[in-house]
């Protein structure tokens, strides 16, 4: 089973809000997730994230591949393999 850490989209219509969650790479984007470790909120001024830096650094170094975008936020919190 690949797992991904990646985000999953929640809030209003032009409104979102991003979990930053682990999940199976072949689940729907909002599907069903392993672990939730964050949020994101690219809507705030400066951007705004929150991350369980323990989760994080268990999931990868458990595997879990981040997505481009979980990878440019976990750069800017001080998270690495």
């Amino acid at each position: 089973m690949a797992v991904k850490i990646r985000l999953r989209r929640m809030g209003q219509k032009k409104a979102p809000f991003y979990r930053i969650v682990v999940a199976d790479s072949r689940s729907p984007r909002d599907g069903k997730c392993i672990d939730e470790i964050g949020t994101y909120d690219p809507t705030r001024n400066p951007t705004e994230y929150h991350v369980n830096e323990e989760l994080a650094k268990k999931w990868l170094a458990n595997g879990a591949q981040p997505t481009d975008t979980v990878a440019r936020i976990f750069k800017s919190a001080g998270i690495s393999k």
